[in-house]
């Protein structure tokens, strides 16, 4: 069975390696994107998580949020945007638009791979639980 593949609006490199990084780590596909068109073809495939970096603005991202959630057939992706954490108006503004869920891009980076585990329904097991007398 193939992982589903979670899309990327990423324009900065270093986010972009990142978020490489931290797929690959995952055991997780992460499709990153620079073109409107290309974005849109690969919204169709229904991802489990469309990322965004609100601060693409070649890509205009809260437009194509707009046109995610306008679309009966995409508008149950789940979106989430990172942005600096001193930008509320644009926090507000993606919210408003129809991001999910809008996050400081320090916490992104955090915790980018429990992110992605999450949206392809990846889980690590932590190990046997404990009996009642190995609690101590």
């Amino acid at each position: 069975m193939t992982t589903p593949t979670v899309l990327a609006v990423v324009g900065d490199l270093l986010f972009t390696v990142k978020i490489s990084e931290a797929a690959k780590r995952a055991g997780v596909t992460v499709r990153c994107v620079t073109k409107e068109e290309v974005f849109l073809e690969r919204a169709k495939e229904n991802p489990p998580l469309i990322i965004f970096d609100l601060n693409f603005d070649a890509m205009r991202p809260l437009e194509l949020i707009a046109k995610i959630k306008a679309d009966p057939a995409l508008k149950q992706i789940p979106l989430l945007g990172y942005l600096s954490h001193v930008q509320e108006d644009l926090k507000v503004a993606a919210q408003q638009t129809g991001c999910d869920e809008v996050i400081p891009r320090s916490a992104f980076s955090m915790h980018l791979p429990e992110i992605l585990k999450r949206a392809v329904g990846v889980t690590e097991k932590i190990g046997p639980p404990m009996n009642a007398d190995e609690r101590g």
